[in-house]
């Protein structure tokens, strides 16, 4: 049952837990079809789109995160993908479970070496739940931002904290808005001008969203991808995990636990479940 804060539970009667009741049910309506927007188009190249995402200096630090975190206890990834963290994660002895809306992302992962150990339950990460408790649940690499409403959202904080055994871990790693980078009346910010890859974020402030556009040219093809997403504050997340009964226990930049400050760009937040 959900609580606020230091606060006791609300009673069934109590307009907060019916809110909450209400939440998960609008985000039971609202599921976007079929595989999303990861594809099958899109989860057949993910990884090679991805690559710096693989990199030992960026995975190796995430993985161990996880593993510390994790403590001997089960770990649930919300938007598994194609494995990129629970494989790794798994073969450094953390019993692993996932949950995925793209069948073409799972059916990737599942492919790979190792996978089968690994039970990934098909569905959306703010409503579906996978068999048991555990003591993580994690959500990485700016996944929470494709829930596009604030009510989704919450709903994803209330799903992992139903996951979780008292004393777990429900942690995200998303960027920082960038709105301090837009000059006045503008709105694109390009992310990332590399070979092969052009990325754009388009920002609707208005409605607290943005859009960004991919734009590859690898190996003789020339892609593009539009990816919607929600963006909210570190203080907006706090309060989410709050509302589900989570308190905050650690911010860092990055999974090197690099301190938080003014001028980071992402934050790794861990918060904790400390009552049933």
């Amino acid at each position: 049952m959900a609580r606020l804060g230091g606060q006791q539970s609300p009673s069934p009667t109590d307009p907060r837990e019916n809110r909450l009741r209400d939440v998960v049910g609008e985000c039971k309506s609202c599921r976007m079809s079929a595989d999303g927007v990861f594809d099958d188009h899109i989860a057949r190249t993910y990884d090679e789109d991805s690559a710096e995402m693989f990199a030992p200096e960026v995975l190796g630090p995430t993985v161990h995160f996880l593993a510390e975190l994790a403590d001997g206890r089960r770990a649930l990834e919300f938007a598994i993908g194609t494995g990129r963290v629970a494989l790794p994660l798994s073969a450094r002895g953390v019993d692993v479970a996932g949950i995925e809306l793209s069948r073409a992302m799972a059916a990737e992962m599942m492919a790979k070496p190792g996978a089968a150990g690994i039970p990934v339950t098909i569905g959306d990460m703010a409503t579906t739940r996978a068999e048991g408790t555990f003591g993580l649940v994690y959500l990485v690499y700016n996944t929470i931002t494709n829930l596009l409403t604030q009510d989704e959202q919450v709903a994803c904080f209330c799903n992992a904290a139903a996951h979780l055994d008292v004393g777990g871990h429900f942690v995200i790693e998303v960027f920082v808005p960038a709105l301090r980078r837009l000059p006045p009346g503008e709105s694109l910010i390009a992310f990332d001008v590399s070979n092969g890859h052009v990325g754009v974020d388009e920002y609707d402030i208005t409605n607290q969203r943005l859009t960004s556009h991919h734009y590859w040219t690898a190996n003789g093809r020339a892609d593009t991808l539009d990816s919607p997403h929600r963006y909210a504050w570190p203080a907006e997340y706090d309060l989410m995990a709050r509302i589900v009964g989570l308190t905050l226990r650690e911010r860092w930049s990055d999974w090197q636990r690099t301190p938080f400050t003014a001028d980071s760009t992402s934050h790794v937040s861990v918060w904790e479940k400390t009552s049933a």
